[in-house]
């Protein structure tokens, strides 16, 4: 199965003052205990707070050589995992920075647990942001049931922060059956669709989602960053109501 990445990888792609993202190696989905042949792209977000302390926005495998050009931008502080899928590096990271603070999505210890992740949380993500980075970023969970999602927003780029409430894959970037696919859940570039998964959810959640999404929108984003795929580098109000319009 071949894919491409978004090259070049490991290293701190600016994205505006204070913010910017990372490029990762593939991963793949594990069923069971079986990895799937589906490999996907993955990207953190990182922002540099007022403090100059380092926010991680689902951190990527643990580099060496990016953890010292992230040292020159500030010192790695906060490690956040917006859900439970995304956490697996975390304790890399925390074990190369012990002083650094670990976040926690729902429901994510349990699935640390039960995949026999070696990995600590030190708090977990609340509705309103800490005192920590609430001057520069705010944040909201995203209804999804087992998907629930913490969105996040950077107030100075105002840049929206995605992980997998949208999916936007750029289809020669992978091969078939997968292909087929992302087209068919229409999570293909450019129209990136909300991940497939969480669909139900929110329509079961409509008010509590409706309630989030007119926040969302209340923020006036620029840009949305994505985990997964191509981001939005424009329009992104347009794109929160071709999305979640409906």
């Amino acid at each position: 199965m071949s894919a491409s990445l978004y090259e070049p990888i490991n290293v701190y792609k600016p994205e505006g003052p204070d913010i910017g993202v990372v490029d990762g190696p593939f991963e793949y989905l594990t069923v069971a205990r079986i990895r799937l042949p589906l490999p996907f792209t993955t990207r953190m977000t990182v922002v540099r707070i007022l403090n100059g302390d380092l926010f991680l926005h689902s951190p990527i495998k643990f580099d060496a050589v990016l953890a010292e050009q992230l040292q020159e931008l500030g010192q790695v502080r906060h490690l956040v995992s917006p859900n439970q899928f995304h956490y697996a590096h975390i304790g890399e990271w925390a074990k190369a920075y012990p002083d650094a603070v670990t976040w926690a999505s729902p429901r994510v210890r349990q699935r640390a647990r039960a995949r026999r992740i070696d990995v600590r949380f030190d708090h977990d993500l609340q509705e309103m942001p800490p005192q920590d980075w609430q001057r520069d970023l705010d944040q909201a969970l995203f209804p999804g049931g087992y998907f629930k999602e913490f969105i996040f927003f950077h107030r100075s780029s105002r840049t929206l922060i995605l992980t997998d409430t949208i999916i936007n894959l750029e289809l020669d970037k992978i091969d078939e059956p997968w292909r087929t696919a992302t087209r068919f859940s229409r999570m293909d570039y450019p129209h990136g669709q909300a991940f497939f998964g969480m669909r139900l959810p929110v329509l079961l959640q409509r008010q509590k989602a409706q309630a989030v999404i007119n926040r969302l929108r209340s923020w006036q984003p620029r840009r949305v960053i994505l985990s997964h795929g191509r981001c939005f580098d424009a329009d992104a109000d347009e794109i929160i109501g071709r999305i979640f319009g409906k």
